[in-house]
């Protein structure tokens, strides 16, 4: 993010330079047990997911949810969309910025990145 919002030095500036891009930035899972750094690693039925009720309900401009790879969606659809109390914004899955996930170039990620935050 700090490559297309400007967002680097201490996180309080980062945060305010990506809500001065209109973004918010959440991960789906509040906790889980995950002995290694993979998500595949996540133990099923461990997972705690995020308030999104709350959320949607308090931020509701709102209009799309991006998720940082695959498995970010997977779990948000699984766990999240059955007991959303509203309907959920319209959402988009982005390539995984993880350098595990390797098999597409920092660059192309980049170009992901900017065409939907900027629409460029």
């Amino acid at each position: 993010m700090g490559e297309l919002t400007g967002a680097d030095g201490p996180y309080d500036q980062r945060c305010q330079a990506l809500l001065e891009h209109g973004i918010a930035l959440w991960d789906v899972l509040e906790s889980s047990v995950r002995p290694g750094s993979m998500d595949a690693d996540i133990r099923r039925g461990t997972e705690k997911v995020n308030d999104f009720n709350s959320f949607f309900l308090t931020h509701s401009e709102v209009s799309q949810l991006c998720f940082n790879g695959q498995k970010a969606a997977q779990i948000f659809h699984k766990l999240v969309i059955p007991q959303l109390e509203s309907a959920a914004p319209q959402t988009r899955v982005l390539p995984s910025t993880s350098p595990a996930y390797a098999s597409m170039p920092y660059a192309e990620k980049l170009e992901c990145w900017r065409e939907i935050i900027f629409g460029a």
